[in-house]
């Protein structure tokens, strides 16, 4: 396993290369035959670059060098206040990518460490994600654990 590399709080200056990373790793999903993408990765850039600046989302970066080769991003989910218990956030993550060349060295483990820091310190309450089949390991070695009282229900839109 090797450190070669810096986790970081992501910047709204990254979002060109988060939103190159994140058509990367989507076109993973059609194992090296996307279909034409449907929107233009300067949107994509700048919905990332809007919400990093506004607080909206988070994300941490791992670099090589001065190259960003992976990230994950957190959602805040604002829970209803609540009479006789704290009403601490939930944190959405997701997005959690790492460039092949650079998986199994450590680098997916440091970013989940640095985000689960952050959460831990700041006051979340729970944080959820949906781990695709192969990272599920590294998910659950993070500490995340399947759920007993999530429920899911997937809209067909």
């Amino acid at each position: 396993m090797t450190t070669d590399f810096t986790v970081r709080p992501a910047q709204p200056a990254d979002a060109r290369r988060l939103a190159e990373l994140r058509w990367k790793f989507k076109e993973e999903d059609h194992e090296g035959r996307p279909p034409a993408p449907i929107r233009p990765l300067e949107q994509a850039g700048q919905w990332i670059h809007d919400r990093l600046s506004d607080g909206r989302w988070l994300a941490w970066v791992v670099e090589t060098g001065s190259d960003i080769c992976g990230h994950v991003f957190l959602c805040l989910v604002e829970r209803m206040p609540d009479p006789y218990s704290d009403n601490t956030p939930i944190g959405y993550v997701t997005n959690f990518y790492i460039t092949p060349p650079h998986r199994n060295q450590g680098a997916g483990s440091a970013l989940l460490e640095a985000l689960n820091q952050h959460c831990r310190r700041t006051g979340f309450d729970t944080l959820i994600a949906w781990p695709s089949e192969r990272s599920s390991p590294l998910w659950k070695r993070s500490g995340f654990q399947p759920p007993d009282e999530l429920l899911e229900l997937p809209l067909d839109v």
